[in-house]
């Protein structure tokens, strides 16, 4: 373990260019599939998040107009505005794009990273490290469609055999990517084990533009670590948000020597938060959708903030189809778990 006061945290409280888009800090919210949607990333960024990232979204379903893309791409009034996209047919990748940058997007992502095998099995995501003469034929037909900064989001490679994230970030480079991010795992570790931030410096040292560090960060030590054994420009931050939407906001605040804005504070405060976080997805999504779509965050919630909720309690919350009474459940299970730690720091 290095010496944590050794280290420096300054860094990421600078602003960061990214193709001619001013990011205000360098503690990114990570795209993740089914989570960074509108009320989350809005969240993540009231809390001082530099930069939110879309959920990805599927080409080839966004340029058929499929039902639900929209939601996806549209525009949350933030001041950068970023989509990730995913794909593996160039003519599919650049309507995407044209389409999200005639919705407003100020940066184009590409996933080249994400290990779930529905998307690897279609030869999208981190497959596409397989091939990098087909992913560099993606980068450029996105970069060739659209004004707007393109960006690529990679793991170090599909396998220990294959550490190729040097390679493509180098040929991503040339072809007119504008920043780069490394989850420190191959495809095959999905997320098992520790993430290797110290292989992330080796594609720092093979590129010029900005690369961002990625992989089992939730706190500022640990930012202050990856930015310490990568040698990156910018530090982003995934899981560690689950039920926690202010994480990388709250890193940020600790780099510039600030404190977090937002974070509830008390049990009505965070039962408040929660609440307003659960209405939002219900207007968003309708009542039928977002009740399902918000269950993943009332469990996160309730597992980060109430973990002593009793069982029955916590199953009628996540499944009850009556938002009045998944509401008046929240404020009980958030008061009882404050009264129940009390009571155990009074013994």
């Amino acid at each position: 373990m290095p010496d944590l006061s050794k280290l420096d945290l300054t860094k990421l409280a600078l602003p960061l260019d990214v193709g001619g888009a001013r990011i205000r800090n360098r503690l990114f919210l990570a795209p993740m599939s089914g989570i960074t949607d509108e009320p989350f990333r809005q969240r993540a960024y009231a809390h001082g998040a530099g930069l939110v990232v879309s959920e990805m979204v599927a080409s080839g379903e966004l340029a058929r107009g499929r039902a639900g893309c929209g939601l996806r791409i549209r525009h949350s009034g933030l001041p950068v505005h970023m989509v990730q996209l995913a794909g593996r047919e160039a003519a599919h990748m650049a309507e995407g794009a044209r389409i999200a940058a005639g919705e407003g997007a100020d940066i184009i992502d590409i996933n080249m990273g994400c290990p779930a095998k529905k998307v690897t099995g279609g030869y999208a995501g981190s497959a596409l490290m397989r091939d990098l003469d087909h992913a560099l034929s993606l980068i450029e037909a996105v970069v060739g469609a659209v004004e707007v900064p393109v960006t690529v989001k990679m793991r170090l490679g599909w396998d220990e055999g294959a550490l190729n994230a040097p390679l493509l970030a180098r040929r991503a480079e040339q072809a007119g990517v504008s920043m780069v991010t490394v989850h420190g795992r191959t495809r095959c570790q999905f997320y098992q084990g520790k993430a290797d931030w110290r292989a992330i410096a080796r594609i720092k040292q093979a590129v010029s533009i900005p690369v961002v560090a990625n992989g089992d960060v939730g706190s500022p030590a640990e930012a202050a670590m990856i930015l310490d054994q990568s040698g990156a420009d910018a530090v982003m931050v995934g899981r560690a948000h689950y039920g926690a939407p202010w994480t990388a906001g709250s890193i940020a605040a600790t780099a510039a020597g600030e404190t977090a804005s937002g974070i509830p504070a008390s049990p009505q405060a965070l039962a408040d938060y929660v609440i307003a976080h659960y209405e939002d997805m219900l207007a968003l999504y309708g009542i039928e959708s977002g009740l399902r779509q918000a269950r993943k965050h009332l469990g996160w919630y309730l597992d980060r903030h109430a973990a002593s909720a009793a069982s029955d309690q916590r199953k009628a919350i996540l499944t009850s189809f009556e938002p009045a009474q998944v509401i008046a459940r929240l404020r009980d299970v958030f008061q009882s778990a404050a009264e129940s730690a009390d009571l155990r720091s009074a013994a």
